[in-house]
């Protein structure tokens, strides 16, 4: 019997990895079409707990209560949509966290990373909440931006654990070294990404490989990265001058450049060296692919002007490079002597 439970463990943490994916998509989605406030409350929506104001006298009653946010349906119903996935994806990791309880005398069978998964999914809906509530506060949307990154990586790691692919040898300790700095570095990028969008700053320069015609234009980073204002304030559209928001987008920049180099040269190591196993350099091989396929959405979105569609890629390519990275560490650790997952 659990045999039979590892497997639907198994099977239930890749769906909830990728309904988890389709949130921090649907999440950035809603964030560039500028539908964040879509819903001035939370959870419910102008005081709805289930649906938005539609006809015209749910939409005056609406607009009486929240005259600071007049109803705009179709926003309110993206803002909707995305609280709708979020909670189902809660309730599927709280339903893994109990499967996993449930079959914990199993030695395979990881008990520790659901629970944690639990609090952190709840940590994620008050970020939630006080990104609505403090009015996009930019600290508060890269985190929930890192949040939902961090739920998806979480259960990704679960799901390699629980035997989702196979692993080789170990590879050296310095080739992991190599890999988590790796990560660490696609992390900062990805933060100063959230950072980017927060602070509607994707638009700073719109032409490349210069910014504003020039190669290093006027930028105020002090004022860029300032991380906590005053409360009260709405942050909807930004709120920074054009040099700080030009000092955050040449940032995010200058950061792609030195993570892709990174990241070129250590994937060129890991295809050409001949202690590499067929699952890591396959992996690689997949990892180099969402590099250049990430980079060239990112100077897409700069010639032509941060397109909605390109720009949810962008955020899309982000999670699943990252997942790719997180898949090549994994697979570097090589195969345990002995499962001890409890």
């Amino acid at each position: 019997m659990s045999g039979k439970r590892h497997g639907i463990f198994r099977t239930g943490a890749l769906v909830t990895c990728l309904l988890a994916l389709l949130v921090v998509v649907l999440g950035a989605y809603v964030r560039l079409s500028d539908a964040g406030l879509g819903c001035p409350d939370w959870p419910g929506c102008y005081g709805h707990l289930l649906g938005v104001p539609e006809s015209a006298q749910e939409v005056e009653q609406a607009n009486t209560a929240y005259p600071e946010r007049a109803v705009e349906t179709g926003k309110a119903w993206k803002e909707v949509i995305h609280r709708y996935f979020a909670g189902a994806l809660g309730l599927l990791i709280a339903w893994l966290a109990l499967l996993a309880w449930r079959n914990r005398k199993d030695p395979r069978q990881a008990v520790g990373m659901p629970v944690f998964l639990v609090a952190l999914v709840v940590f994620q809906a008050l970020l939630g909440m006080w990104t609505v509530t403090l009015l996009l506060k930019p600290v508060i949307v890269m985190l929930h931006l890192l949040g939902g990154l961090a739920i998806l990586s979480l259960l990704w790691w679960m799901y390699l654990g629980a035997g989702g692919v196979r692993r080789g040898a170990r590879q050296p300790a310095g080739r992991i070294v190599l890999l988590v700095l790796g990560l660490v570095l696609l992390i900062g990028q990805i933060m100063l990404g959230g950072w980017t969008s927060a602070n509607y700053a994707a638009l700073a320069c719109t032409d490349f490989p210069t910014c504003q015609g020039q190669w290093w234009p006027q930028a105020d980073f002090r004022e860029g990265f300032v991380f906590w204002r005053g409360l009260g304030t709405n942050y909807e559209f930004g709120v920074l001058d054009n040099p700080a928001r030009t000092a955050i987008h040449l940032s995010h920049r200058v950061m792609a450049v030195v993570v892709a180099l990174y990241w070129l040269l250590l994937l060129a190591f890991f295809l050409a060296g001949s202690r590499t196993g067929a699952a890591l350099r396959a992996a690689s091989a997949v990892t180099l692919l969402l590099l250049v396929a990430q980079l060239t959405l990112g100077v897409s979105n700069v010639v032509l002007h941060l397109p909605v569609s390109v720009a949810v890629l962008h955020n899309g390519g982000a999670a699943v490079l990252l997942l790719a990275v997180i898949t090549l560490i994994f697979l570097a650790r090589g195969a345990p002597e002995k499962i001890r997952l409890r």
